[in-house]
């Protein structure tokens, strides 16, 4: 026996041969439908493993709570702190530091001994201070 392919007709279901392209029956068109093909069996591939991406950080959006010195003067911490200690009584260190009217000042009063007593002091102060505070409160 032979096997006849067959198809059905898709208005009213009648069996049809396979090269036919309209229904006997009810004379609807029939297109030629494509073969069935079984899908093609692929294996499954594992997962690829892809490490996350890390963006660098970024600057926060606000300005840091401390700035450092900006260093401008040419100015000498040391400096200014020995010509205090040596040279306080007669005001050296304050014109070095370029405050002319302190050190006229201590000019002016050297025969008291006050400005030597403050001289000293002055550059005990100079030389232990930071150098921030040194450049931004003595130093214009």
């Amino acid at each position: 026996m032979s096997k006849i392919e067959t198809k059905e007709c898709p208005q009213c279901g009648a069996p049809l041969e396979a090269n036919s392209t309209t229904c006997k029956y009810c004379g609807a068109e029939v297109n030629a439908q494509p073969q069935y093909q079984a899908p093609q069996y692929a294996p499954p591939q594992a997962p690829q493993y892809q490490a996350p991406q890390y963006a660098p950080p970024q600057a926060p959006p606000y300005a840091p709570p401390y700035a450092p010195y900006a260093n401008n003067s040419s100015k000498s911490k040391t400096t200014a702190g020995i010509l205090a200690i040596l040279l306080g009584s007669i005001g050296v260190h304050k014109f070095y530091l370029g405050r002319p009217g302190m050190g006229i000042l201590y000019i002016l009063f050297c025969w008291t001994f006050i400005p030597s007593i403050a001289g000293l002091i002055e550059g005990i102060i100079y030389l232990t201070s930071s150098d921030e505070r040194f450049y931004s409160k003595y130093v214009r």
